[in-house]
């Protein structure tokens, strides 16, 4: 028996196997707005046999984009074009999931094939906000420091989105506070400098995550899982790491997480990142072994051998794809053929080349 295709149940919802596909940015909406691409990208995944859909990372308001290309959920408009996504999403058998996030300081920046660093207002860009007001490196915009209201109004801004999340169909919500947005901001001392609350000491570097992550799970109902992706490290000395990550997801796991999704890096321009397969692997491991929390590994997972070995291993408890569901919407169903597993759900238009 296949463990990557053994069904996990987390809260009230069930997931058909161990497979979701990774919050990836598509760069492809105007004003926030999901549409066609979005559809069918998304869409293509959940016909592929993921058993879990994330979207992109999806702004909680026109400040925390990435790109002014980037997707959002912070209107009325943005709420209902989803809705008929998840709708889809859920007709194949698989859950969407949404991860909300606020880049920061990497915020107003270009879409990759547009260009890099920062987006002048003339452009279309905005004033970046951060912890403290360090940029990223001199090609990114230079933010400026949130007060106490700022960092209030963000909490604020999570929850609508959450709310909308709710509204539009999503089954579970994941909060991105990973790759140097926001929340990771915060996380680090790199590029957190403050010396109120929410500076100095790890405690003092985690209350706003904590502070936000209570408020959003609040919110949602008992029965919805509620995840979120971390950078376990930022592969630079004196910057934050797995055993910081470690305590983290403690305080997480007790204000109601269910899931540590678990990334690395994005927070230091010049970090020195030892990219193999499966390289952050071991922080899920970690993380899962020493928290007795669901962990999900992601980075570098590229067969199906591979990924039935992580489940196996009990390295984690569900594996993320990103670039590999790229090439290939339908690697799930690939990975199943691979492993001797029988798909009791294969769509009824695609039998004849079963």
């Amino acid at each position: 028996m296949s463990k990557l295709f053994s069904s996990i149940k987390i809260r009230g919802l069930e997931l058909k196997n161990r497979i979701a596909v990774s919050p990836m940015c598509q760069y492809s909406s105007n004003n926030g707005m999901p549409n066609d691409w979005h559809l069918v990208h998304l869409g293509s995944r959940a016909v592929g046999g993921a058993g879990l859909v994330f979207t992109e990372a999806t702004a909680v308001s026109p400040e925390g984009r990435i790109s002014p290309d980037d997707a959002g959920i912070w209107n009325d408009e943005q709420e209902n074009a989803y809705k008929g996504i998840t709708s889809f999403i859920k007709s194949q058998n698989s859950v969407p999931g949404i991860q909300l996030a606020h880049a920061g300081r990497k915020a107003s920046t270009f879409s990759p094939w547009k260009g890099s660093g920062e987006v002048t207002p003339e452009k279309g860009g905005w004033q970046t906000i951060a912890p403290s007001a360090v940029p990223f490196s001199d090609k990114y915009p230079s933010p400026r420091e949130m007060s106490v209201e700022d960092i209030k109004l963000v909490i604020d801004q999570f929850c609508q989105a959450a709310k909308r999340s709710l509204n539009a169909g999503f089954e579970i919500i994941e909060l991105h506070f990973a790759h140097g947005y926001l929340c990771h901001e915060f996380l680090s001392p790199i590029s957190n400098k403050r010396t109120d609350n929410y500076g100095g000491s790890l405690e003092n570097r985690c209350r706003f995550t904590i502070e936000l992550t209570k408020a959003v799970r609040k919110i949602i109902p008992d029965s919805m899982p509620l995840f979120v992706r971390i950078s376990a490290s930022d592969w630079t000395e004196g910057g934050w790491d797995i055993d910081q990550s470690v305590q983290l997801a403690n305080w997480l796991k007790d204000v109601g997480v269910d899931l540590i999704d678990c990334s690395s890096g994005g927070n230091v321009s010049n970090a020195k990142i030892p990219l193999e397969p499966g390289y952050q692997v071991p922080f899920a491991q970690k993380i899962k072994k020493e928290v007795n929390i669901l962990t999900g590994g992601v980075g570098l997972i590229t067969t199906a051998e591979q990924a039935e070995q992580i489940i196996t291993k009990e390295q984690a408890d569900i594996v993320l794809l990103a670039r590999e569901m790229l090439r290939d919407p339908y690697w799930p169903m690939h990975a199943a053929k691979k492993l001797n597993v029988e798909l009791t759900d294969f769509p009824n238009q695609y039998l004849r080349a079963k």
